[in-house]
């Protein structure tokens, strides 16, 4: 309860004698569920493209009808992610988690029993749409279990995953061929269920505590004067700056009138948003379609087509955040902007690369000029979320997230759309693909931009914690 003095709030602190360096506080046990939420969020997600073939053979709709699964699905997701961003800035973030993941369990079950088009359409629109509702606040949990000397790995490792959801079109596209294609979506029910349970294991962290003991120099968590440990609860002095309880009444933050305009007004924040929503737009519509193109122009199974696209979009992603958290922790701090170099050039480079691999007529080299695109394009991972969490005060970061979230969700809704209407108009799949090569160069080119603010941002947010 709020005294007037303080803010009570359910969370715990790290242990005592933690230092500003410590790389992980809390232990990394809450990265491996963390990462396990998003694994099997992308996977269940990326079940669809494994399957399409089989699935337009079932019920004979046309390449724009499939191409709209997506577009209604992300539309749908971006309805619900600022509602989504305030929620994990205000209720416990875990027991979101828990019930989102639940949430995912029911809607892949009922994508599986479908009785027609109608049903199967609309259940994929509701999953994507609970799967949003996790995301801001995964986001948020992250930036409090893990200090800034740490974040690029703690991002890299959880958002390595929206690439590694290619398991989820291998593991569709091998079911679909030799069972059916229902069998992918109910054996994913299982490890859901599974996850929501681990999710309601994980303990709340003390939001920005971390932040404040990093913008207190060396001291300790124990030698903070801002937050008293009493029993399972965390009191927070009234002066503490930015610190949000995960419930209740009269919240400091709460007082802050305007909060989205004040995200909004990080140049660092949007740019990158805006650079990512392009760069995804071409990344959901390209691999969206990459299994169906390898059967349709090299006449291989789904089976055979969703494993090397698959294994695409598991390995270039490992490789690309382990490359790009080698040169994030390397160039933050050394060059301006260091991060946002790293990965926006990164971007760019894929992106050209990407354009020669749909001009192959080989198999193999559209293979490996599409897992180098991958590896080169994956380096932006740690690097763009970590530089995000960085110029986002902690009191907003759930709704930072959010706005991430809502940009590129809303920059993916018309990925797959396009192409299925220009392969439709056309004739040409590759055709189609084509013409998001474009904006993705340009998000690569816009996420450089946004160097030039990022030192001031992120001074800014330290500053407001020491006061």
């Amino acid at each position: 309860m709020n005294s007037g003095k303080g803010v009570s709030m359910v969370g715990t602190l790290p242990p005592t004698g933690t230092t500003a360096q410590t790389r992980a506080p809390y232990g990394w046990t809450p990265l491996v569920v963390l990462f396990v939420v998003g694994l099997v969020d992308r996977v269940e997600n990326n079940l669809l493209s494994g399957v399409l073939p089989h699935v337009q053979a079932e019920w004979g709709f046309s390449d724009t009808a499939a191409g709209s699964i997506p577009t209604a699905s992300a539309l749908a997701a971006a309805i619900v992610a600022i509602p989504a961003g305030y929620l994990a800035d205000r209720v416990n973030r875990t027991r979101i988690l828990a019930v989102v993941v639940t949430l995912w369990a029911v809607a892949t079950l009922g994508s599986g029993l479908a009785a027609g088009f109608a049903m199967f359409y609309a259940m994929r629109v509701f999953l994507a749409a609970a799967e949003n509702i996790d995301n801001p606040a995964a986001g948020s949990l992250t930036a409090d279990y893990y200090p800034p000397v740490t974040r690029a790995k703690a991002y890299g490792l959880t958002r390595v995953t929206t690439y590694l959801g290619g398991i989820g079109t291998l593991i569709g596209g091998v079911l679909a061929q030799a069972y059916g294609w229902r069998t992918a979506f109910l054996v994913m029910v299982v490890p859901g269920l599974i996850t929501a349970y681990l999710c309601r294991r994980l303990r709340e962290p003390a939001r920005g505590h971390l932040d404040q003991v990093v913008a207190g120099g060396s001291g300790t968590v124990a030698d903070s004067s801002d937050a008293v440990v009493t029993g399972s609860s965390v009191t927070v002095a009234a002066g503490s700056p930015d610190v949000v309880a995960s419930g209740g009444s009269g919240l400091v933050a709460d007082r802050r009138a305007g909060r989205f305009a004040e995200v909004l007004r990080i140049p660092t924040l949007v740019i990158v948003c805006v650079g990512l929503a392009l760069l995804t737009l071409g990344l959901a519509g390209i691999f969206y379609w990459m299994p169906t193109l390898m059967v349709r122009g090299f006449g291989v199974g789904t089976g055979v087509a969703g494993s090397i696209s698959g294994l695409i979009t598991v390995t270039g992603p490992v490789l690309g955040t382990l490359i790009g958290s080698r040169l994030g922790s390397t160039w933050h701090g050394t060059i301006k902007g260091g991060r946002l170099l790293a990965g926006g050039g990164g971007i760019t480079a894929g992106s050209v690369v990407l354009a020669g691999a749909l001009a192959m007529d080989s198999l193999l080299w559209l293979s490996v000029l599409t897992l180098l695109a991958s590896t080169l394009m994956s380096i932006a991972i740690p690097n763009m979320t970590a530089s995000l969490a960085d110029v986002v005060g902690a009191h907003a970061r759930g709704l930072g997230f959010a706005v991430l979230q809502l940009l590129t969700t809303f920059g993916g809704a018309f990925g797959s759309l396009i192409v299925g209407r220009v392969s439709d108009s056309s004739g040409s799949l590759t055709a189609g693909m084509y013409a998001l090569i474009p904006p993705m160069v340009i998000g690569g080119v816009i996420t450089l931009l946004a160097r030039g603010f990022f030192e001031r941002d992120a001074a800014r947010v330290l500053e407001q914690a020491r006061r």
